[in-house]
């Protein structure tokens, strides 16, 4: 295998990648717009992008370096302080970077 046919490969791969990303994001959409929006279904909506951020984070905080358990740390304190992500995710990336440096 030459470097000219693995960029090719990994081309097709991520066109593909990208593919099944729309095809979900638009399929969702699809269906619920069949399904009726009550009360019921807004709580669990919203409780979905709790526990996917939940099941991204927790095995970090487990398995990660203290660089990584330092910056959820600070990014949950920043943005408890601030109530805005972008300074609470930089705060965190800074400290990532401080103390893997160090």
């Amino acid at each position: 295998m030459n470097i000219e046919t693995a960029g090719h490969g990994t081309l097709i791969i991520i066109l593909i990648m990208a593919v099944v990303t729309l095809a979900t994001r638009w399929g969702g959409i699809y269906v619920m717009s069949f399904v009726p929006i009550s009360y019921r279904v807004q709580q669990f909506i919203g409780a979905m992008s709790g526990s996917v951020l939940i099941a991204v984070l927790a095995p970090l905080a487990l398995a990660g370096d203290n660089g990584a358990r330092a910056a959820l740390a600070t990014t949950a304190v920043v943005m408890l302080l601030v109530k805005k992500p972008l300074p609470a995710i930089a705060a965190g990336i800074v400290v990532a970077a401080l103390i893997r440096a160090l």
